[in-house]
């Protein structure tokens, strides 16, 4: 089976496969956490360290943990990743760990992060778990962004605590209730369906060399059927 390009696999997570709005993980944490932007950020970046890590290692001992308890070593070593980079957190931005509170610890049971370890690192060689781990991190950050940004400028007139045109943005706290969590949400998940299914353009068969011999083709499939170059 040929493997994939690294730039294929990790490209796929930000948009096309983004894990909160094109495939629905991890949306209890993206509802809680996103109150506003720096929040998203601070989540986003510790769940795509522990994304990386745990796909690193897990890829790297694919071939030596059994298959029967593979679910318990991989929660095992995502615990490992997520005590490392609490503690860090705690030491570092201590604000950052007493606002993401419970939901940092979580990480361990995060759909996310176990969902990446189970369908793509088990199975692929340690540098695709490496960049699979990092598109979908930067994915879920920029996800977690997008969502703290919009419900914290509308809901506080606020822009990473610094006030953005307050004449202009009359503060809607609704925004920063579950209520307003789930609109945004809403929205971003439209939006992000309608960017991936965007329809490829028509093939231009100018410079084709069998153009004319599948011309026939072509008039029928006008009619109705399939374009006959793909």
């Amino acid at each position: 089976m040929e493997q994939e390009k690294l730039t294929t696999v990790f490209s796929r997570g930000i948009i096309k496969e983004n894990p909160v709005l094109r495939l629905m993980l991890g949306t209890c944490p993206t509802l809680a956490v996103t109150t506003s932007a720096l929040n998203g950020f601070g989540m986003g970046v510790a769940a795509t360290v522990v994304l990386i890590g745990s796909n690193i290692v897990i890829s790297a001992l694919r071939n030596v943990i059994p298959d029967k308890v593979r679910i318990p070593a991989f929660i095992t070593i995502i615990a490992g990743f997520v005590t490392v980079v609490q503690l860090i957190i705690k030491a570092k931005a201590p604000s950052l760990d007493a606002t993401l509170g419970i939901y940092l610890p979580l990480i361990v049971v995060n759909c996310i992060i176990l969902g990446r370890a189970e369908a793509y690192a088990k199975d692929n060689p340690v540098l695709h778990a490496a960049a699979d781990g990092l598109g979908m991190g930067i994915g879920f950050t920029l996800a977690l962004i997008c969502m703290g940004g919009i419900r914290e400028l509308l809901g506080a007139g606020t822009f990473l605590g610094f006030a953005i045109a307050p004449s202009f943005v009359t503060p809607m706290t609704i925004f920063l209730l579950p209520p307003g969590g789930f609109f945004v949400f809403g929205m971003l998940v439209m939006l992000v369906n309608r960017l991936s299914n965007r329809k490829s353009p028509e093939p231009d068969c100018t410079a084709c060399p069998i153009a004319e011999a599948c011309g026939g083709i072509a008039a029928k499939n006008e009619e109705g059927g399939d374009t006959p170059c793909k």
